[in-house]
C-alpha cells in the first residue's frame, strides 16, 4: 500500500515525538488543509530528514501546487516568520527545478511552494552546463533530493536566439553564444524550419537536457537506474500557467 506524504510525515514524526508529540502533530494536521498533503510546518523541521519522500510523491506535490496556482487559488505556504526560523539551520527540499531565468517563470510561484521546499537552479534556456550540473549533483548527492524537473516554457528567448542562429545565421553577441551552442542540437532534433517552430525546439531542448542529466555520472545516473530518483521534463505555457508534463 502506498502511503501519502501526510501519512509518512505523521507516522515518522509521531514515533519520534512519542504519545504527547503525536497528539500535537495530530492537532496540527487536523487544523491544516489536507489537499494536498504538505510538509509539517512545525519547529521540528530537522525531523523531516528522517522521513523519506519518493519521486512520485514529490511529483504529486508539484502537480497539486501548480493546480492551485493556475486556478488562481494559491495558498502561499511556508512564508511566515516562524517557518523561516524553523528552517534556518538546515534544508530538506523535495525537488530540484532546473528552469529558465525568464522573469515570468518563477518555480516557487508556479508550483505554489515556499521557503525550503524547492532547490532551484535557473539558466536562460534551462541549459545544463558544468556549473548547473554541479548544483544539481549537490542537491541530489548531499541533500538527497529524489526528483529533478527540467522546466522549459513558451516563447523562450534563449531558444529563439538559437533558432535564429541555426536557421538564419543571425549573429550572437557575448557569452549568449554559449547558451546558443548548448541549445542548437535541439533545433535539429525538432526539425525546425521557421521561427514558428520555437515551441517545438523548447520541448526538444527539455528532452535533450533530461537525457543529459539521466546519463550523467557518477552521481545522477546510478540513482536513476536504481529507481532512487527521477528526472522529468515539463513545459510551462505563459498564459494558462498549467504545466504540461512531457514524455521523455
Amino acid at each position: 500500500m502506498s502511503l501519502t506524504r501526510r501519512e509518512l510525515l505523521f507516522g515518522g514524526l509521531s514515533a519520534a515525538c512519542g504519545c504527547s508529540g503525536g497528539a500535537l502533530l495530530s492537532n496540527l494536521w487536523n487544523s491544516a488543509p489536507t489537499d494536498p498533503p504538505k510538509h509539517l510546518a512545525a519547529a521540528n523541521h530537522s525531523d523531516r530528514a528522517a522521513v523519506a519522500i519518493d519521486p512520485q510523491q514529490g511529483l504529486d506535490l508539484l502537480k497539486a501546487g501548480n493546480a492551485r496556482f493556475s486556478a488562481g487559488k494559491p495558498t502561499h505556504p511556508h512564508e511566515t516568520r516562524e517557518w523561516r526560523a524553523a528552517i534556518a539551520t538546515e534544508q530538506h527540499p523535495y525537488a530540484v527545478i532546473l528552469g529558465c531565468s525568464d522573469s515570468r517563470v518563477s518555480p516557487e510561484v508556479v508550483f505554489d511552494e515556499g521557503l525550503g521546499e524547492l532547490f532551484v537552479v535557473r539558466q536562460a534556456g534551462h541549459v545544463a552546463d558544468d556549473d548547473t550540473l554541479g548544483s544539481i549533483e549537490y542537491a541530489v548527492g548531499h541533500l538527497h533530493v529524489p526528483l529533478v524537473v527540467v522546466l522549459g516554457h513558451e516563447k523562450c528567448g534563449a531558444v529563439q536566439a538559437a533558432v535564429g542562429a541555426v536557421l538564419r545565421d543571425e549573429s550572437i553577441e557575448g557569452h549568449i553564444l554559449r547558451l546558443v551552442d548548448d541549445i542548437a542540437p535541439a533545433v535539429t532534433e525538432a526539425n525546425a524550419k521557421t521561427a514558428d517552430d520555437v515551441d517545438a525546439v523548447v520541448r526538444a531542448n527539455i528532452r535533450q537536457v533530461v537525457r543529459r542529466l539521466r546519463s550523467c555520472g557518477p552521481i545522477l545516473r546510478p540513482r536513476v537506474r536504481r529507481g532512487e530518483m527521477r528526472i522529468v521534463g515539463a513545459y510551462y505555457p505563459l498564459r494558462t500557467g498549467v504545466v504540461e508534463w512531457l514524455e521523455t
